[in-house]
């Protein structure tokens, strides 16, 4: 899977629609490979000798980039080049005078440092839509922090939040910060667009680590500022993790009138709901743990699968507690995962677009590039000849 823009992309919604990427590592990057899915021409810009530091910030024990790098690079070519000298920024300003899209996710300041600001962007290309991922946005006492998503996780709260309280304190070991912010600059940028077809204007759009994360606790938030608390779902009196013979199941009693009751229909156990310590919500809250060790004990006489099938016939919501691996060994899955072809390497497996458009759907097209893969191809789609790309490569400024 390789070659120009003009690949099967015509008929998906951001066909002719053209990105600078700057961003590495994988905020900015998961927002333009989501892009580039649905049909945008993503060029990656690229640092000279390394390239993204995400190509190998985790080594790979087969010595090639590990598959982190590839699970957020598909669909994008990538321009190797040194814009601290003349040349490069100035191939880097005819390139941004065709574009639609710049995006980045360095720290403030870094870009305006490179002679890659807004204002000086905009200035060539009045249309440009230019956006900027960060830690914790451009102002602000934490503006110049260097951000990461564990670092978001402890700030916003979003590490605080317990099932119980004998639960040490712990990270998230998925990258809620990051994939958030990166969904939230690709509905940035398609506003930004959609404004652009009304004014011929761009715009800045600017997301943070930060911001995302404390958006995701938006009802947490919300009853914590109106002073009633903080909603915490896990904390429910019949929502937890509970062992069966076999494995682990998860039960989220609610939405119902009374779930205890059907609960206790399901597992063959006396209805404790006409019991006074259960009878309300308020009274189960009370007698939590108490409550809990009843469940608990009665789901441990089944097998996770007896236990799915009875709460499922008394409509209580259930699952079982898998691993990922399990999860993605699923039938159900199947249509989530892709393969990407790779010179001399095996076979990229990954996820798909998660965004479903029956009519336009979105495509896998080129496997994640190498450092500098469809340089050629993607400066003469913007119209740079090649005699001038090769004078570029013989002076260094093109790698």
């Amino acid at each position: 899977m390789s070659g120009g823009a003009a690949d099967s992309n015509a008929a998906q919604p951001l066909a002719g629609i053209r990105i600078l990427d700057f961003s590495q590592i994988m905020m900015g990057p998961v927002a333009t490979q989501l892009l580039a899915d649905h049909g945008a021409d993503v060029l990656k810009i690229e640092r000279p000798g390394s390239g993204d530091i995400f190509r190998h910030a985790i080594v790979d024990p087969d010595g090639a980039e590990h598959p982190a790098f590839g699970a957020v690079n598909r669909n994008k070519r990538s321009l190797v080049v040194d814009v601290r000298v003349p040349e490069g920024l100035a191939l880097i300003d005819e390139l941004v005078a065709g574009a639609d899209v710049v995006v980045n996710n360095y720290r403030p300041g870094v870009m305006d440092r490179l002679g890659l600001g807004y204002e000086r962007l905009s200035g060539i290309n009045p249309g440009i839509v230019y956006a900027q991922g960060t830690g914790f946005g451009t102002e602000g006492v934490y503006a110049h922090k260097g951000g990461q998503d564990i670092l978001a996780q402890a700030l916003t709260g979003a590490m605080s939040h317990k099932a119980d309280d004998g639960h040490p304190t712990a990270i998230y070991p998925v990258s809620l910060a990051d994939y958030t912010a990166g969904m939230h600059m690709v509905q940035g940028i398609l506003m930004a667009l959609l404004q652009r077809t009304r004014t011929g204007l761009g715009q800045r759009v600017e997301v943070s680590l930060y911001d995302s994360l404390l958006a995701m606790q938006i009802l947490e938030a919300t009853t914590s500022l109106m002073g009633r608390g903080i909603v915490n779902w896990a904390r429910l009196p019949l929502v937890g993790t509970f062992a069966a013979a076999d494995g682990e199941v998860v039960v989220v009693g609610a939405f119902k009138p009374n779930p205890l009751r059907d609960i206790c229909a399901a597992l063959e156990m006396p209805d404790l709901s006409a019991e006074p310590d259960f009878a309300t919500m308020a009274d189960q809250a009370v007698n939590r743990p108490r409550l809990q060790a009843l469940i608990a004990e009665a789901i441990g006489r089944f097998t996770s699968a007896d236990v799915i099938e009875r709460l499922e016939a008394q409509d209580v919501l259930c699952a079982p507690v898998r691993t990922l691996e399990e999860a993605l060994d699923d039938p159900h899955t199947a249509p989530m995962i892709v393969e990407m072809p790779r010179p001399a390497l095996e076979p990229l497996r990954s996820l798909a677009s998660p965004v479903h458009l029956p009519d336009t759907p979105a495509s896998v097209r080129h496997s994640p590039p190498s450092l500098g893969e469809g340089t050629a191809e993607a400066l003469a789609d913007y119209g740079i000849e090649s005699e001038r790309v090769k004078a570029l490569v013989t002076a260094g400024v093109l790698a």
